[in-house]
């Protein structure tokens, strides 16, 4: 299915979706399939083409993802800034709300990964310890990673399929990676995207903040 979306409009509907994705209908493996090959055609540094991707299928590895995602799930509650901690947030207003709409969305994805019938884990060849002090290397790597992910996300909305970036997992990566016999001492993962058909197809742009808060010419502020 494709939803024959514009550019524009793939790249302001693409929202991280949880609720509305629908847990009991299976996404076919060519749709990954086409997703992670339109996902190859983003940058890459040097031209390496490090990127790889591992779909998990299995219940019972998704299940073990899932038991891992929720402990991290449960440090980053607790965390200072997390969607969580609204003690420094704006008086209630939109922009609160908004945030107590996320909490309890990812509230109910940690509760539920399980069952979300894909689990994609974005990967990278290298290992990113030690480049704190490399600043361009460090980017070099995540650069050519991270956008091909988006490109996946992308490519998943315009078939109808939700996604939803998600890190926590990676408080416990190690032990993922012995779970899915990645080498980890080669391999950087990078996110665990479930992915879904959506409950619906109806998505929005969302609430961000203006224009002229964010963008500034030829110098900061």
């Amino acid at each position: 299915m494709h939803l024959e979306l514009t550019a524009d409009e793939v790249l302001t509907t693409t929202r991280a979706v949880r609720k509305r994705l629908d847990l009991d209908k299976p996404v076919e493996p060519e749709v990954i399939r086409e997703c992670t090959d339109i996902a190859l055609q983003g940058p890459t540094g040097g031209n390496t083409q490090g990127w790889r991707f591992l779909v998990v299928y299995n219940a019972d590895k998704r299940a073990a993802l899932a038991e891992l995602y929720r402990r991290g799930w449960a440090r980053y509650k607790q965390a200072p800034g997390s969607v969580f901690d609204l003690s420094d947030r704006e008086a209630p207003g939109p922009s609160r709300q908004q945030f107590v709409r996320v909490a309890r969305s990812a509230d109910y994805l940690a509760e539920h990964l399980e069952r979300v019938p894909v689990h994609v884990i974005p990967c990278i060849k290298s290992r990113v310890e030690g480049m704190a002090a490399n600043s361009a290397a460090l980017a070099s790597v995540y650069g050519s990673i991270l956008p091909a992910t988006w490109s996946f996300m992308l490519a998943a909305r315009n078939r109808g399929l939700g996604t939803c970036w998600t890190t926590v997992h990676l408080l416990y990566e190690q032990e993922a990676a012995e779970l899915l016999g990645i080498p980890y001492e080669e391999v950087t993962q990078v996110a665990l995207i479930p992915t879904a058909y959506t409950l619906g197809t109806d998505f929005k742009a969302a609430q961000r903040r203006p224009l002229d808060d964010i963008l500034y010419t030829d110098s900061w502020g």
